[in-house]
């Protein structure tokens, strides 16, 4: 198998992106009277690196007839006919099977919260909601959120205590102004591929609504994040900035009815996730210090 098709089957761009919010969760979790161990740490980006791309490459095979229809989906290697389903599978499994060991050999929680990723993902979300349900996205960004709590739990038994609730919302919440914003670009691939997306199902101004509405909550979160998580400088420096500026940016865009600003608005809500989960774990260290 060709690196490209192995890198695009696992789609290791987002796994980038999962493991840094694994990380974010871990670094936020760690308790200041614990001892640093390098081969935990490890075994936690290896069982998050696994268990991502298993579940991401999993998806594909699941999808591959669907990711025919649709021009932005159509390259990718099972569906283009570079990798064979079996083949995928049999990859994708593996690497769950790795991956998921990886995170029991942490804690027990940490190894049940990444079998409950991929159950809501690859199986109640991907196979069940995704093909019959306009609001999929919403249950859906549940497995999407839990890779920053279960690298919480891998740090931190106490996964419901106000500090990882703000992380695990923050992550639930970003991912509807992102997907639905997706969504928009490119909605006639989903309406090809009969995907029942709010654009498609409702249109494009009930779409920005949702977008909005959305974008509102995730941002208030954000600015609310002094009840959560412990916050000083940066918080006024980047996280309320940031904060005005997506909704700025929201505004631009949906006055354009869709037309303007999409980019601008997709790539400030990407760079907010990280800034509202990194700001809170570089204040809390640098308080240690």
């Amino acid at each position: 198998m060709a690196l490209r098709a192995y890198l695009d089957l696992t789609k290791f761009g987002i796994v980038v992106f999962v493991l840094l919010t694994g990380i974010a969760g871990y670094a936020a979790g760690f308790r200041i009277e614990q001892n640093s161990n390098l081969i935990y740490f490890l075994k936690l980006l290896g069982g998050l690196y696994f268990l991502s791309s298993g579940s991401l490459a999993l998806n594909q095979v699941q999808e591959h007839r669907l990711d025919q229809k649709m021009p932005r989906t159509a390259q990718r290697p099972i569906a283009a006919g570079k990798i064979r389903p079996m083949a995928g599978a049999i990859l994708s499994i593996s690497m769950l099977v790795v991956g998921i060991k990886l995170l029991f050999e942490l804690t027990l929680l940490t190894g049940f919260l990444g079998l409950l990723s991929v159950f809501l993902y690859n199986f109640l979300y991907t196979l069940y909601l995704k093909p019959k349900w306009i609001y999929a996205a919403v249950p859906g960004a549940i497995p999407g959120a839990l890779p920053v709590t279960i690298g919480y739990s891998a740090a931190n038994p106490e996964i419901f205590n106000p500090e990882s609730v703000y992380l695990f919302l923050i992550m639930f919440l970003w991912q509807m102004p992102h997907f639905w914003s997706l969504a928009v670009k490119f909605k006639n691939d989903y309406a090809a591929a009969d995907i029942p997306t709010l654009p498609v199902a409702l249109g494009l101004n009930k779409t920005l609504y949702q977008i909005g509405l959305y974008t509102f909550v995730y941002c208030g979160l954000a600015i609310a994040s002094p009840w959560f998580v412990y916050t000083n400088w940066l918080y006024l420096g980047l996280v309320v900035p940031m904060s005005f500026i997506i909704l700025r940016m929201f505004f631009i865009y949906q006055r354009s009815h869709g037309e303007k600003g999409w980019f601008p608005f997709f790539m400030a809500v990407n760079i907010s996730l990280l800034v509202y989960l990194f700001v809170p774990v570089i204040e809390k260290w640098a308080l240690v210090k």
